[in-house]
């Protein structure tokens, strides 16, 4: 995996520093701001404790021309009452006031440890100097003031052809833990020079975002805090893109963010493997949306992938719970291309021995199918190892 290691994006500019929330001394806050207003679009969490910026973040939603972004990591501001509201308002002022911008110009975010009261007077003092660094080149500093344990930065860029000209796409985001379907504790901001319509932004958004963020897990916890926006700011010159330039645009976004959100289940908090994990023969989408969920967040599951162990038997069992129509008679299971389950029949030996060394390589697919209708769906999820414990038990310290 190469990261690119310059990211520009035409009219944003971007910086990244330590403000003094994290004791380690890492960068811990985030700009990254546009010289014209953007078309933007913002997902957020479906976990009902939101976190502080997250309620900010969707009333700001309804305004479709703000300017990027001010985020801090090693704190949530999750859990922080009143006092988290209003320090996300005094961030927002202070934002505007070094950059000559209206209070509610930024989308605000916060990742980090829940429930402890954001030092907010630390971000306000460093947002002037912060606002002086900004850089076209800055986008790659900013993608690591948002880590928290994150063992590597994630961020990407694409490039699309339309109306004669190029059109980039730039993004940056973070997440390793606490990540599951309907976004996990994670952070994800494109940024791109191209044209959109509000209702386009908002629709491209959605879709990339179920196409990616939506089809991870990593320890099956939502965080309060997952925020993944798009700010286009027309800098290509061109007119708001439609039909086959509009698709091209699509693929290049979904691709974009698919690519981040494979790098937070690689990433994982001591994850060694990838699996994906497609439901076939559901009785319909959703049942399959379930069970593939199912699986891919119990920790039996998890830990037999880390261990190379084919045991089926835990995945039949994690989709017996699912709360879905099953008949285990009906169901065939492959690990890596071979199958080790046909309509509730264990095959051969010689099926096993040819899949024991096939998936203990870094990435391989399970493939269910229910055989009980047409529905369909897949996730990507990470194995659970001694070094998530390790990593999680003592992250507030």
């Amino acid at each position: 995996m190469r990261l690119p290691k310059e990211i520009i994006v035409p009219g944003f500019r971007a910086a990244g520093t330590h403000c003094g929330i994290k004791r380690s001394g890492a960068p811990d806050l985030a700009l990254v701001v546009s010289d014209r207003p953007c078309v933007s679009a913002a997902v957020f969490t479906r976990n009902k404790v939101a976190a502080a910026p997250v309620v900010w973040g969707k009333a700001l939603r309804t305004r479709s021309r703000l300017r990027g972004i001010v985020v801090n990591s090693g704190n949530a501001n999750a859990c922080t009452g009143a006092a988290g509201i209003e320090a996300v308002r005094r961030t927002s002022r202070a934002a505007g006031e070094a950059l000559g911008l209206p209070a509610d110009s930024l989308l605000i975010g916060s990742t980090g440890v829940i429930g402890v009261p954001l030092p907010v007077e630390k971000i306000v003092a460093a947002l002037p100097g912060l606002a002086a660094r900004l850089s076209p080149k800055g986008i790659p500093g900013a993608g690591e003031a948002i880590r928290t344990t994150d063992a590597f930065a994630k961020r990407g860029i694409r490039t699309v052809r339309a109306g004669g000209r190029a059109i980039t796409i730039g993004a940056i985001a973070k997440g390793a833990g606490m990540i599951a379907p309907n976004m996990g504790t994670m952070l994800a901001y494109a940024f791109t020079d191209a044209a959109l319509t509000p209702a386009d932004a908002r629709l491209l958004l959605r879709e990339a975002a179920d196409a990616s963020f939506n089809r991870i897990v990593v320890d099956g916890d939502t965080s309060t805090n997952d925020t993944a926006a798009l700010f286009a700011n027309g800098a290509c010159g061109l007119s708001p893109l439609r039909g086959k330039d509009l698709d091209a645009f699509r693929k290049a976004l979904t691709s974009l963010l698919l690519d981040l959100a494979l790098m937070i289940v690689r990433d994982g908090e001591g994850a060694t493997r990838v699996v994906r994990l497609s439901v076939t023969g559901a009785r319909s989408d959703a049942d399959a949306a379930k069970a593939a969920r199912a699986a891919a967040s119990s920790p039996l599951v998890k830990t037999a992938v880390y261990g190379a162990d084919l045991n089926w038997g835990r995945v039949i069992a994690a989709l017996g719970r699912a709360g879905i129509a099953v008949d285990p008679m009906k169901i065939s299971m492959r690990f890596a291309g071979e199958t080790l389950l046909r309509r509730g029949m264990r095959p051969d030996p010689a099926a096993q021995r040819r899949a024991a060394p096939k998936i203990r390589k870094e990435a391989y697919a399970i493939d269910v199918d229910l055989g009980l209708g047409n529905g369909s769906d897949h996730v990507y999820f990470s194995d659970l190892t001694e070094k998530y414990v390790r990593i999680n038990s003592g992250y507030r310290s």
